[in-house]
């Protein structure tokens, strides 16, 4: 498969078995039994691996699927407003809330504007980007949208739970505590002691659209789920 096949239409249930050995593509499994295909892409240690999800890059037909599952997850909870932390978030965080019946959402951002506040930002590293050290900012003006509000925080990834960690952390210092957090995918469950470091009560606020494994090589040359190894 080429980079640009992923992520660009979804298979019908059992397509794929994903306890299965994979060579270069992971299924993940929504709700509803329907399958995307996603690359695997190895770590430095060439051993392990994990599933790769870019959804700026995914078909609009499989971001609506990844909205619309987590949208009707969310909605139980019946949240006021959505936040969404960039990069990647802003994409599923705006289809969410448009999913919710909502009229707008509120970005976070790394970009300074003049008129931001130093004290409502907070240091910000991805694991897709572990060398460059941004800021994470919440426009002051957008604070009247979320005071008082039930507010969910949404990312597309959750891998090694930093990203939300930082935007837990900016919400805070808003006086602002989210009463979920979403993604459309888990990505293995590195993200839960980073979550439970932020609070007790955070790893069961986190829904997602999907979980993925760590992936570890076997004898057979094929990535298999961890827990198999």
């Amino acid at each position: 498969m080429q980079p640009h096949d992923f992520w660009q239409e979804t298979y019908p249930p059992a397509s794929f078995d994903p306890k299965g050995g994979h060579s270069n593509f992971y299924p993940a499994t929504l709700a509803d039994g329907r399958q995307i295909r996603l690359p695997i892409r190895p770590l430095s240690d060439g051993r392990h691996a994990l599933a790769s999800l870019i959804v700026n890059q995914a078909s609009f037909t499989v971001l609506d699927a990844l909205a619309d599952d987590l949208a009707g997850q969310l909605a139980l909870l019946e949240p006021d407003v959505v936040v969404g932390l960039p990069t990647l978030g802003l994409t599923l965080a705006s289809a969410v809330a448009q999913k919710l019946g909502h009229r707008r959402y509120v970005p976070l951002g790394t970009s300074k504007k003049f008129w931001y506040f130093d004290e409502l930002s907070v240091p910000l590293k991805s694991i897709t980007t572990p060398d460059q050290e941004k800021r994470l900012y919440v426009d002051p003006r957008m604070l009247p949208l979320l005071k008082d509000c039930r507010v969910a925080l949404i990312d597309d990834v959750i891998s090694s739970g930093a990203s939300i960690r930082a935007g837990l952390s900016l919400l805070k210092s808003a006086g602002i505590e989210p009463l979920v957090v979403g993604a459309a995918m888990l990505q293995s469950d590195r993200w839960r002691a980073a979550l439970a470091g932020q609070g007790p009560h955070w790893p069961e606020r986190v829904r997602g659209t999907f979980s993925t494994p760590m992936l570890v090589k076997g004898n057979d040359g094929l990535w298999h789920p961890a827990s198999e190894d």
